[in-house]
C-alpha cells in the first residue's frame, strides 16, 4: 500500500506537466500561420530597460538597441536607474538613452521600475507598444523592426526568442543554453501554433498601449512577467511569439550565481502555483472558461529538472503502474528537449551537454529547500553575479 501511495503522489505531481510536455512537443514542431503588417503600421515604439546596478554592462545594451534598424515611427530609448548605488544612470546617458533615476527604498523591484517607464512613455500619444529588454542584454539588428511588424499585425504583446550569449562560458551555461530552447524557444513556438497566448518570459517582450491603459503593470512579484501574464489572459489579451528576432543575454556561470538564481525564479514560481492555481482552476470550472486551460497547465508544469526527479523517483517506486506511466514520461521529456533542440538549431556541444543532464537533476534536488525558503517570502531585485 505504501508503495501505491507514493507512486500514486509521483503521478499526481506530474501528470499536468506531462500532458502539457506532450502537447507542446507536438506544437513545437507545427507552423504558425504569420500575423504581421507593415512596420508603418505602428507607431512609436518605447524601449525600456530596467536597470539596478547595471554600470558595467548598460552602454553595451543601449548601443545595441540605438544600432538597430530604425522603425518608420521611429523609437525612444529608456533607462529606468532603479535603486543604483553605481554610475548605472551616467553610463547610460553617455551612451544616448533617455534616462529615469528611481529612488525607493520601500517600493523596490523591476515591476515598479517597469510602471514608472511605461507611464512616462505612454504620455507621450505618438507611442503605440512598449518593448522591455534587461541591462545585460544585446538584440538582433532587425528587433525593432519586427516588433513593430507585429504590432501592426494586431498583436496585443509580443515575446521574441530570449537566447543565451555566453553558452561557451563554461559546462553550466552550456545545459542552461539548452534548458532555454526548450522554455524560451520551442513551448512559445508551440503555443503560437495552437493560436494561444505564448506568455512573457522577463525579457524581448513587448505590450501595446492598450493593454497597459486597460491593466496597469501592477506586478510585483520576483516573477512579475508571469505574474502580469496571468492578468492577461484573464482580460482577453494575448501575446504573441516573434520567432523571427532574438534577444541575448548572459546567464552566470558561477555555481553559486545559478543557485541563487534559481532559488529566487523558481521559488517565485512555486509561490505564483500556490497563489493562482487554485482561483484559475475556479474561474476555469465555475465560470466555464476553456482558455485558462493551458494557462493553468502551462503554471502547473515544473521546472525541467525537478519534473524529471520526480518521475525517475516514481520510476523506482515498485508499484508497476505508476512505473509505466514514470518510464513513458521520461521518454517524453527526451523526445521535448530534442524536439526543442531541432527548432533551436543546437550545435553539436548542446548535444553533448546532455551527458550532464544528471548532475544537473542531482543539483536542482539539492536547491530544493532553497527554492521552498524562497517562494515563503517576497524576493529582492538582486543583481545576479556574472563572470
Amino acid at each position: 500500500m505504501i508503495f501505491a501511495s507514493l507512486g500514486l503522489a509521483g503521478t499526481a505531481a506530474t501528470l499536468p506537466g506531462t500532458l502539457e510536455l506532450g502537447a507542446l512537443t507536438v506544437g513545437s514542431l507545427l507552423s504558425a500561420p504569420s500575423r504581421r503588417g507593415p512596420p508603418s503600421g505602428c507607431g512609436t515604439l518605447g524601449v525600456v530597460v530596467p536597470a539596478h546596478d547595471e554600470e558595467e554592462g548598460i552602454a553595451r545594451c543601449v548601443r545595441s538597441l540605438l544600432a538597430c534598424a530604425s522603425p518608420p515611427n521611429g523609437a525612444r530609448v529608456v533607462v529606468v536607474a532603479d535603486n543604483c548605488s553605481d554610475r548605472t544612470a551616467d553610463r547610460a546617458r553617455e551612451a544616448g538613452a533617455e534616462v529615469l533615476e528611481r529612488v525607493d527604498a520601500e517600493r523596490r523591484g523591476k515591476g515598479f521600475a517597469l510602471e514608472l517607464a511605461f507611464d512616462h512613455l505612454l504620455s507621450d500619444d505618438d507611442v503605440e507598444a512598449v518593448l522591455v529588454v534587461d541591462a545585460d542584454t544585446r538584440v538582433e539588428p532587425d528587433f525593432l523592426l519586427e516588433m513593430a511588424s507585429a504590432f501592426a499585425g494586431g498583436a496585443d504583446g509580443v515575446q521574441c526568442r530570449y537566447l543565451v550569449s555566453n553558452p561557451d562560458a563554461s559546462p553550466r551555461a552550456r545545459l542552461m543554453n539548452v534548458a532555454l530552447m526548450a522554455f524560451n524557444v520551442a513551448r512559445p513556438r508551440a503555443r503560437e501554433a495552437y493560436g494561444l497566448s505564448v506568455g512573457i518570459l522577463g525579457n524581448g517582450f513587448g505590450l501595446h498601449r492598450r493593454v497597459l491603459e486597460r491593466l496597469p503593470y501592477t506586478a510585483r512579484s520576483v516573477v512579475e512577467d508571469l505574474e502580469y501574464h496571468l492578468m492577461m489572459v484573464r482580460e482577453g489579451f494575448a501575446v504573441r511569439f516573434v520567432e523571427q528576432t532574438a534577444v541575448w543575454a548572459d546567464v552566470p556561470t558561477s555555481a553559486e550565481g545559478q543557485r541563487t538564481q534559481r532559488e529566487r525564479w523558481e521559488g517565485g514560481r512555486l509561490r505564483m502555483v500556490r497563489e493562482h492555481a487554485p482561483a484559475l482552476a475556479r474561474e476555469l470550472v465555475a465560470g466555464g472558461r476553456p482558455e485558462l486551460i493551458e494557462p493553468l497547465a502551462e503554471l502547473l508544469l515544473l521546472p525541467l529538472a525537478t519534473h524529471v526527479g520526480i518521475l525517475a523517483a516514481t520510476a523506482l517506486v515498485p508499484f508497476p503502474p505508476t512505473q509505466l506511466y514514470a518510464l513513458a514520461s521520461l521518454g517524453l521529456v527526451g523526445a521535448h528537449v530534442l524536439a526543442a533542440m531541432k527548432v533551436g538549431e543546437a550545435s553539436r556541444e548542446d548535444y553533448a551537454a546532455l551527458a550532464r543532464v544528471p548532475l544537473y537533476v542531482a543539483r536542482k534536488a539539492s536547491m530544493l529547500g532553497g527554492i521552498l525558503a524562497a517562494s515563503r517570502r517576497e524576493q529582492a531585485w538582486v543583481r545576479t553575479a556574472r563572470e
